[in-house]
C-alpha cells in the first residue's frame, strides 16, 4: 500500500501515456516533473528513465522540525501513514536521488525511535477512555494492534460482567441431573 503513494519524478526522455488498471500516467516529457505512484517511479528509475524527487516531508528541514516537535510533545506529529516504508523504498532503490541521504535516514530513524517510545509509554497508561491517538503511522499501529485488541476485549468483558453473566461460568455451574440408567459399553464387539 505504501507504493501507491504519489511521488514526483523528472523523466529524462519522452514517453507516451502509460495505461494501467489503476489509472493513466503521463505523457512524460524530458525535464518536466510528473506525479506517479512510487511503484511506477521505482520501475522507471530501475530502467534509468527518470529521477525521483524527494517528497517535501523528507526534507532535512522538515524532518528536523518533526523530530523536535515529537520530542517536545506527547502527540504524534503528522507524517504519511507509511512514512517508514516509503523512506525505506527510496533509501534502497533511489539513494542517488536523495541529497544527504545519511542525514535523512538518521532523522527518520530518530523520529521512529521517539514515536516507539511514545507508544510504549502510552501503553503503560492505557485505559479504556484514552483510545484516541492521532497521526499514528502503519508501523505504530502494527506495534499496538495485538495489545490494544486484547485490552479492549478485557475492558468490554469487565464492563459487561456486572450486567450479564459470563456464559462460560454459567455453563460450568449448571446442575447435573442424576440418571439411574446404566452406562452403555461403547466398545466394539
Amino acid at each position: 500500500m505504501a507504493e501507491d503513494e504519489m511521488v514526483e519524478i523528472v523523466p529524462n526522455l519522452r514517453m507516451d501515456s502509460l495505461n494501467f488498471i489503476c489509472g493513466d500516467y503521463g505523457p512524460f516529457y524530458p525535464q518536466l516533473a510528473a506525479q506517479v505512484p512510487i511503484w511506477l517511479a521505482l520501475a522507471l528509475k530501475k530502467r534509468g528513465k527518470c529521477t525521483i524527487r524527494l517528497p517535501q516531508w523528507m526534507s532535512i528541514e522538515n524532518l528536523t522540525q518533526v523530530l523536535e516537535a515529537e520530542r517536545d510533545s506527547h502527540a504524534f506529529q503528522p507524517l504519511p501513514f507509511h512514512y517508514v516504508e516509503i523512506s525505506r523504498l527510496l533509501f534502497d532503490l533511489a539513494r542517488e536521488d536523495i541529497p544527504d541521504m545519511y542525514m535523512v535516514r538518521s532523522l527518520i530513524e530518530d523520529i521512529r525511535d521517539v514515536r516507539f517510545h511514545k507508544v510504549e509509554t502510552n501503553l503503560e497508561k492505557f485505559t479504556a477512555s484514552t483510545v484516541t491517538w492521532k497521526n499514528m503511522s502503519a508501523m505504530e499501529v502494527n506495534v499496538i494492534r495485538a495489545f490494544a485488541g486484547r485490552a479492549l476485549q478485557a475492558f468490554y468483558k469487565h464492563d459487561n460482567e456486572q450486567q450479564t453473566p459470563d456464559t462460560d461460568r454459567t455453563l460450568d455451574k449448571q446442575p447435573q441431573i442424576p440418571t439411574d440408567r446404566p452406562k452403555r459399553n461403547l466398545k466394539p464387539r
